[in-house]
């Protein structure tokens, strides 16, 4: 798929329910992906924390394919660290998939 044709560096993204969670924390987090498939308590559970910490989100995928993707298994939530892999993100998947114009 287009949108996970590259695999970005090492330490430019993070995968999984809780280092996400701690990073977004951390205000270390530009961009969430979170899988189509992805449990409706997780979704609930990130977008919450997203929301305050005004990251935007993605659902996008599903878990088998996302998870391929960076080279893990079963990871519902992926981190976007890196400014320039989100907006390169974003410009793929068009400004409408974030409710912008």
């Amino acid at each position: 798929m287009a949108y996970w044709d590259f695999v970005p560096e090492v330490g430019k993204i993070v995968s999984g329910y809780d280092a996400v969670c701690e990073d977004l924390q951390r205000n270390r987090i530009k961009l969430l992906v979170i899988a189509e498939d992805a449990s409706p308590k997780t979704l609930n559970n990130i977008q919450f924390l997203a929301k305050r910490k005004k990251v935007p989100i993605l659902v996008l995928g599903k878990i088998e394919e996302n998870s391929k993707a960076i080279g893990k298994e079963n990871r519902a939530v992926i981190g976007i660290k890196d400014k320039n892999i989100s907006n390169g993100i974003k410009k793929i998947c068009g400004g409408e998939a974030f409710g912008e114009n």
